[in-house]
């Protein structure tokens, strides 16, 4: 079997394995009671890891070059650090959660690249002269590890206000290790009080307006399970988002040193440029926010969820547009 056909086998071949891991954990969220579907995902998860690093080493030896040159390598690259990232999410939060909501993430990369990348775009070709350096394989490399590792942290987040419903929950303690709590304190009704107030069916509107508030209190009240629950995804999608802003900033400033190799300007406001300092800021905010300004919770995590949209335009949105100094590895 050549390098070629390998490649083919090995890209349909994650495909079908994270197709499957997606399956196994979203079983898992329905029959929570079978435990070891979480043990098979996260076997799934690993095992698609491999076939995608043996998928990347076998085209970097065909084409003799690290293979991040193009639409199709880069994501292949993309789906490696979601399935690497995630296996280092669900090893420190323990949560099926975490592979209900990156799986299906990392399948999809996998799908397009596999599945809808026409023939011509999956083929590696010579590498344009301003590719030829030693910065690729650094300035590349570690800017999509970073938007990875930002695309878990804010999957996480969004996870945590689906959990949540959207409703404000308080934490208190550090970001690691916190504990959660209701901004309301539950209300406790003993059975003399609530016979009092609703005796024979007669009540006063003061004391309607007190079983309402009591009802509408008892209703929100969250569950040990449900905060345990928010407590990890808040944290772990901290730390994922803390582990992918530093290496941001490496693959940033990486890249400005390479483009005064390649232009003779550090920076020049290409599209591409302009959207990494965007997601950039959007992050910086969200860190700036939660290790300041104290925010934890459900304003962070609507900060990081829209940080997600904005990786993607940044990844793959503005090379639509055919301009600008990146777009050759791209679609034009």
């Amino acid at each position: 079997m050549d390098l070629v056909t390998l490649q083919n086998s090995l890209d349909n071949l994650s495909f079908a394995i994270l197709f499957v891991t997606m399956l196994v954990y979203w079983s898992g969220m329905a029959f929570p009671q079978i435990p070891y579907l979480n043990v098979l995902g996260t076997a799934g998860m690993a095992i698609a890891n491999l076939c995608i690093a043996s998928l990347l080493g076998a085209r970097w030896l065909e084409a003799g070059y690290f293979p991040l040159s193009n639409l199709y390598e880069s994501l292949f690259f993309i789906a490696w650090g979601l399935t690497a990232v995630h296996l280092f999410a669900e090893y420190t939060s323990r949560s099926r959660w975490v592979g209900a909501v990156t799986s299906p993430a990392a399948m999809g990369v996998t799908a397009f690249a596999a599945l809808s990348l026409p023939a011509q775009m999956q083929v590696s070709e010579p590498l344009v002269p301003a590719l030829k350096s030693n910065w690729l394989m650094m300035h590349v490399s570690v800017m999509l590890l970073s938007y990875a590792c930002l695309m878990v942290g804010s999957l996480l987040a969004i996870a945590f206000l689906i959990v949540t419903r959207g409703q404000a929950i308080s934490l208190t303690g550090s970001s690691y290790g916190s504990n959660l709590r209701r901004q309301t304190p539950i209300p406790t009704v003993s059975a003399a009080t609530a016979s009092e107030i609703s005796l024979n069916g007669n009540t006063t509107a003061a004391q309607s307006a007190t079983l309402e508030r009591l009802t509408l209190e008892t209703a929100t009240t969250w569950s040990p399970e449900t905060l345990s629950l928010a407590q990890i995804l808040d944290n772990i999608s901290y730390r994922t988002i803390g582990l992918g802003f530093p290496l941001l900033t490496i693959g940033i400033i990486s890249g400005g040193v390479w483009a005064n190799e390649a232009w003779g300007s550090y920076w020049s406001w290409d599209p591409k440029e302009t959207w990494a300092l965007i997601v950039w800021l959007v992050f910086a905010a969200y860190l700036h926010a939660r290790i300041t300004k104290s925010w934890q919770g459900r304003r962070p995590a609507i900060l990081a969820a829209g940080g997600f949209v904005v990786v993607w335009i940044c990844y793959m949105g503005v090379n639509l547009l055919g301009k600008g100094l990146h777009s050759y590895g791209w679609f034009f």
